[in-house]
């Protein structure tokens, strides 16, 4: 039984928890927030962070902390001998993430990072279908995330830069821009707009971003914004034998509609694809918060490497946002 806590037990911390609880081969056996209102008598809860990374009671501690703190607390327990689970994003910048890096070749432990999107069963049917070369080479993607958000959001830790280091493209983008990596592969030219024409924080509220892999050509465009007025997602990918499109996604706050994949292989005869040529495809469950649990206990108990979320991930991943924000 692999014993965990939990650092953060808010939104995400109680989603980690339960998804630990169903996993089964875990157990999650303390906690620390320091909101005492999100406090439960169901775990032993800590009095800080530093004390449950330092206590021996723990194999292995998820980090669900304002982004600020995911770099300090990942890098202590770390050293603390424990195995990590963190929230995105890894860190501000890809030197921090290599910082973390370092601490985890020392260490010798797990670190795996919730880049939860790679987790849904329609990314994996893409995933298979583009490394399969059924429907030809990768041409291009086109990913769009966006959400609105109300004055509410003046007052949250995410509108401030000093804790969320940056505003839409760290909080929401970050999914799009990692799919488009695990897709497509690594992105050498970089060339975006980055704005705040609305909410006037000293964070961004829409980022535009073309990228371009230079080995194969294939070329991805970024759309990622808090000022489009209704929750959207959608990703479309075009190879050479055909299209496959996502549109919505079954998320926690279940505000991004039905997450509907359809896939097309024809493009030989004009019009390349009518609508009657798509296979669609519904997902009715979201399956993403078992599978990254599944793949964490994995790699702890079978001592093999973290294949999703890794932190080589995180480092091309922040990589590539510190090419965007460079062009602010």
């Amino acid at each position: 039984m692999i014993k965990v806590g939990i650092i953060g037990f808010g939104k995400m911390g109680k989603i980690r928890a339960e998804a630990v609880s169903v996993d089964g081969r875990g157990k999650v056996v303390g906690i620390y927030d320091e909101n005492s209102d999100t406090l439960t008598d169901r775990y032993a809860c800590y009095e800080s962070a530093e004390k449950m990374i330092s206590s021996p009671e723990f194999d292995a501690l998820f980090i669900c902390t304002p982004n600020f703190l995911n770099k300090s607390l990942t890098i202590n327990a770390l050293r603390s001998g424990k195995h990590v689970f963190c929230e995105k994003p890894p860190a501000f910048t890809a030197e921090e993430v290599e910082e973390i890096i370092q601490a985890e070749r020392i260490s010798g432990k797990k670190l795996m990072y919730g880049f939860n999107h790679r987790h849904h069963e329609s990314i994996q049917r893409i995933k298979h279908l583009i490394d399969s070369r059924e429907y030809g080479n990768l041409l291009w993607m086109r990913g769009r995330y966006g959400k609105s958000v109300d004055v509410s959001f003046y007052d949250d830790w995410r509108s401030k830069k000093a804790f969320a280091g940056g505003g839409i493209l760290l909080d929401q983008g970050i999914h799009m821009l990692d799919l488009f990596l695990y897709l497509g592969g690594r992105f050498d030219d970089v060339h975006a707009f980055v704005s705040n024409l609305y909410w006037n924080m000293d964070i961004e509220d829409n980022v535009f971003a073309i990228l371009r892999n230079n080995e194969t050509g294939v070329v991805a465009s970024l759309h990622s914004t808090m000022t489009q007025w209704r929750h959207l997602f959608s990703l479309e990918i075009f190879l050479e034998k055909g299209y496959v499109v996502l549109n919505g996604l079954k998320t926690s706050s279940g505000t991004y509609g039905d997450e509907i994949l359809a896939i097309a292989k024809n493009r030989s005869t004009a019009p390349a694809a009518t609508w009657e040529d798509e296979e669609r495809i519904q997902y009715q469950t979201d399956i993403s918060w078992s599978s990254e649990i599944e793949h964490f206990f994995s790699a702890i108990e079978k001592d093999s490497p973290v294949m999703i979320g890794n932190s080589n991930d995180a480092l091309a991943l922040m990589q590539t946002i510190d090419s965007i924000y460079a062009q602010k």
